[in-house]
């Protein structure tokens, strides 16, 4: 079982080397070497995208030009609209939060995600449990009191 074993990889050894000898075998070689250092690596941004003219782009202005363009254009382009729809403007002070929402809000937080700016993750504030929930209620409620959110 052994020899046969250690044949058949000196046999493959072979043909690799004789592969490593011919440009198209070596040109797979390099890309599935360039493909597994790839695979090591952090995903840090798009490797490619396509724009407008439907051509894909890859180096990294070409990127975020196509980007840019699709947020223009998106940003700047006029839908079509009936005017059917009307609402009652809502004026004075608004409502206050109340604490059973946030409470509703806290328990539907999916856990184990990545933390926002604030460096907060939804396990933290379930774990302060009354406490933060009203830090979070008297936040909310300043903010939508004040119209603006605290400096810190």
């Amino acid at each position: 079982m052994q020899k046969g074993f250690s044949s058949a990889k000196e046999k493959k050894q072979k043909e690799c080397a004789n592969d490593l000898n011919d440009s198209e075998c070596q040109n797979e070689i390099f890309r599935m070497t360039k493909q597994m250092g790839k695979e090591r690596q952090d995903i840090t941004g798009l490797n490619c995208i396509k724009g407008a003219s439907g051509k894909v782009t890859v180096d990294g202005k070409g990127i975020k030009d196509s980007w840019k363009e699709y947020m223009e254009k998106m940003m700047n382009e006029e839908n079509e609209w009936d005017h059917k729809i009307s609402t009652e403007v809502k004026e004075g002070p608004a409502d206050c939060i109340r604490m059973a929402e946030v409470r509703a809000v806290l328990k539907n937080m999916k856990r184990h995600k990545a933390p926002g700016l604030s460096g907060l993750v939804a396990e933290i504030i379930q774990a302060t449990g009354d406490i933060g929930i009203q830090w979070i209620l008297d936040l909310c409620n300043g903010i939508a009191k004040e119209g603006s959110i605290p400096e810190d």
